[in-house]
């Protein structure tokens, strides 16, 4: 059986990449949902949708395990998706997020001043602010939505997406936080901007760092999930509408798979 990445476009590839990398025995399957991005304007109805379309295809195709890396779906449906999924034949397969294993980091680091970039949606949640309160962190957060980063991105605008970031960033800064949060997987690719723009390296909490050694951590504590993951180090790809931009990203990021059909 293999584990599941589902994310809105490529910055689940991201996750995923780092994630075959630190754990490259295993077997992966990927579905980015191209045909509606970006996610963070769209309403909780049409995100949960959606990702129970996504998450139910990755179960379909062999998944025992699916990780959310979408933190606008983790926000906004993770619980919903865990209560209405997992039951009957799926009963034994489990869904995880993105934005809690960030959270416990963000705690343990015990920066007192933290921003928070990310998609309107996450931001409008609240998610971060209670999973921090929930687990007694005395972290003071500002959280700032960032919309037009995604689409900058996934049109190959890094430049000018890496400029506007970075200017939120000098402004954090100034303000006196210590720590920005990238919480939203495109933003992986902007992060050594962001720690420029911080002047440190242990100041930004990035997920492709982040969710790599958590799962690891996962497996370690459920060998009844580990043991049934199959190790054939393959990957699929699976994109709900094709973007021929994505075909060089895909060969670059993964070093060369097959788009799933």
């Amino acid at each position: 059986m293999k584990i599941g990445f589902f994310d809105s476009g490529l910055g689940g590839l991201l996750l995923l990449k780092a994630v075959a990398k630190e754990l490259p025995q295993y077997d992966y399957e990927f579905y980015g949902d191209t045909a509606h991005l970006p996610y963070g304007d769209r309403t909780e109805e049409e995100i949960y949708t959606l990702t129970k379309a996504g998450v139910e295809h990755l179960f379909q195709r062999d998944c025992l395990l699916v990780i959310v890396a979408c933190n606008t779906a983790s926000a906004e449906t993770l619980r919903r998706l865990q209560d209405s999924i997992l039951t009957g034949e799926w009963a034994k397969r489990r869904i995880l997020g993105v934005i809690i294993p960030t959270v416990e980091a963000v705690a343990a680091s015990l920066y007192s001043k933290v921003a928070l970039f990310a998609t309107k949606r996450t931001v409008e949640s609240g998610k971060y602010e209670r999973e921090l309160t929930k687990i007694g962190a005395e972290t003071i957060l500002t959280s700032k939505a960032l919309p037009g980063l995604v689409p900058l991105i996934e049109a190959g605008k890094h430049e000018e997406a890496a400029a506007h970031i970075v200017a939120e960033t000098k402004s954090m800064k100034d303000a006196g936080v210590e720590a920005i949060i990238l919480g939203c997987t495109h933003y992986c690719l902007l992060k050594d901007k962001v720690r420029e723009a911080m002047g440190g390296e242990g100041t930004v909490f990035t997920q492709d760092e982040l969710i790599p050694e958590r799962l690891r951590d996962y497996l370690k504590r459920h060998p009844e999930t580990e043991i049934k993951l199959t190790r054939l180090a393959t990957r699929n790809i699976f994109l709900t509408a094709h973007k021929p931009e994505y075909d060089e990203i895909i060969k670059h990021l993964m070093g060369g798979v097959i788009i799933g059909d």
